[in-house]
């Protein structure tokens, strides 16, 4: 969404309860026309092809700089990113399971997240849990060593710029937006990352920068007051459906007591099941 801004490219963001909506089981997913394209890295390249580049200035030394910097994020911080959000007990169970949960329809809102948490366990354990690291505790500490590095680094980097390669956004700082935005702006119960990342000012400038130049609405076009809004008027509905499903169903048992009338069943709404409480209204079911 960043790079897309970035380049101005005309894109339209459609969310999904699940990822096996998706042809390959995956998001984000790009489709433009005939074409369907998944994977980051995949759908800015497909952009690019259509002449939405952001980075037509930079020098080769600079585009050579770029990759550089994205294989030091996907090495050094996305695993620290997966651990705060997916493997630490308190974030995951106070944030990370209500949030996605809350998106998710029943009954793979009780699934999906706890098989997204155990599939980032395992990459982590997978590219950082070999020798001489053997023991849970000893990956964890490294893995939030190499992130604290990471994030000094790209603070070196940046400096006093206002972007990484000048005063317009390239991919680079599309990445580094991507990474750094959720663990800057997510209250989470344990900040040992955030803490840090709080203390470099020149992140967090680069993160409010883009937020307000670039993400003034939300994903769906309201602002936050809007969105506000739209979440009061979604919990109106459901106290009228559930008014309305009582008043017929006393109407219904009404009419079976009366001598007058043969006995008979009447249709009536009922919320469906929603998975955790406060989960949004799914479905209507007979």
């Amino acid at each position: 969404q960043a790079y897309a801004k970035f380049s101005g490219a005309p894109l339209s963001v459609n969310t999904i309860s699940n990822s096996w909506k998706t042809p390959r089981g995956e998001i984000p997913v790009l489709r433009s026309e005939d074409n369907v394209i998944s994977q980051p890295a995949k759908i800015l390249n497909f952009l690019r092809k259509l002449k939405y580049n952001v980075d037509y200035e930079l020098s080769a030394k600079q585009g050579a700089d770029t990759l550089a910097y994205i294989a030091l994020l996907e090495e050094k911080l996305l695993p620290a990113l997966l651990h705060t959000f997916w493997i630490e007990a308190e974030n995951y169970c106070s944030v990370t399971k209500p949030w996605f949960g809350s998106r998710i329809a029943f009954p793979l809102s009780l699934y999906l997240p706890g098989k997204m948490s155990r599939e980032a366990l395992n990459r982590i354990l997978l590219t950082k849990g070999g020798p001489p690291l053997y023991s849970l505790t000893e990956v964890e500490a490294q893995i939030y060593r190499d992130a604290k590095e990471c994030l000094n680094l790209l603070s070196k980097r940046l400096g006093t710029s206002q972007y990484f390669f000048g005063d317009t956004p390239t991919t680079l700082d599309a990445f580094v937006f991507g990474f750094l935005a959720p663990i800057y702006k997510v209250c989470f119960p344990r900040v040992q990352l955030q803490e840090h990342l709080k203390q470099l000012h020149n992140l967090c400038r680069f993160c409010d920068d883009i937020l307000t130049c670039y993400f003034r609405l939300g994903v769906s076009g309201h602002s936050p007051a809007g969105q506000d809004t739209a979440d009061a008027n979604l919990q109106k509905l459901t106290q009228l459906v559930n008014k309305e499903s009582n008043l017929i169903e006393k109407m219904d048992n009404n009419l079976r007591k009366s001598p007058q009338h043969p006995p008979r069943k009447l249709t009536t709404l009922k919320l469906a099941a929603g998975g955790e409480e406060g989960s949004p209204l799914n479905r209507l079911s007979p």
